[in-house]
């Protein structure tokens, strides 16, 4: 992976009125690592977020650490994944998550380069699927069906559409390495200064 985007790259929330996040996207010899932190402190929310996740070559999520510090204090999560099997960080099965491939760390846009990356999907495709999604400050974990559908290109960016039963319908638009640039009611990248 040659990549184009300059690391970390960051996004402004625009669902809340004070958000940011970076998040650098990584190549390693097996695979390939996200790693991404997000504060937001609005809406009576003060909240910290950081993750790291780790996938193969073909970008099926293998591992997942996520920390969250709140008003309540510091808390984590760790996951492994093998061949949609999941389990906790005792090694205890997560039966409701099998089958799901990718996940999603709510506070975050990063996350949504796991199924471009993962789907390849070409202009007009749509596919859908269940993902591993942690919520965020809670560190809830659930499994959710959502699909993704890819549009024609324009101003030089590839175009998406995510669509859950819960959230609804979102477009949003990536750069040549799958990562969000910007995403409908939720993240705008910052662009880097001259």
């Amino acid at each position: 992976m040659s990549s184009s985007t300059p690391y970390p790259a960051a996004w402004t929330r625009t669902d809340v009125s004070e958000g940011l996040g970076l998040g650098s996207l990584l190549a390693e010899p097996c695979g390939y690592r996200l790693e991404a932190g997000e504060a937001v402190a609005a809406d009576g929310e003060r909240f910290f977020a950081r993750f790291t996740i780790r996938t193969d070559l073909a970008w099926t999520t293998r591992e997942v650490r996520v920390e969250a510090v709140t008003v309540t204090g510091p808390e984590s999560v760790r996951l492994t994944a093998r061949d949609g099997r999941w389990s906790d960080a005792r090694g205890c099965p997560l039966p409701e998550l099998m089958g799901c491939l990718d996940v999603d760390v709510a506070a975050t846009p990063l996350t949504s380069t796991l199924p471009i990356r993962r789907l390849g999907l070409r202009p007009g495709e749509h596919r859908e699927i269940a993902v591993a999604r942690i919520d965020i400050p809670s560190l809830t974990v659930s499994r959710m069906r959502r699909s993704y559908t890819r549009h024609p290109a324009r101003g030089g960016l590839e175009r998406y559409t995510y669509r859950d039963p819960i959230h609804g319908e979102y477009e949003f638009s990536v750069d040549t390495d799958g990562v969000v640039v910007d995403y409908e009611r939720f993240a705008r990248r910052v662009r880097p200064g001259p």
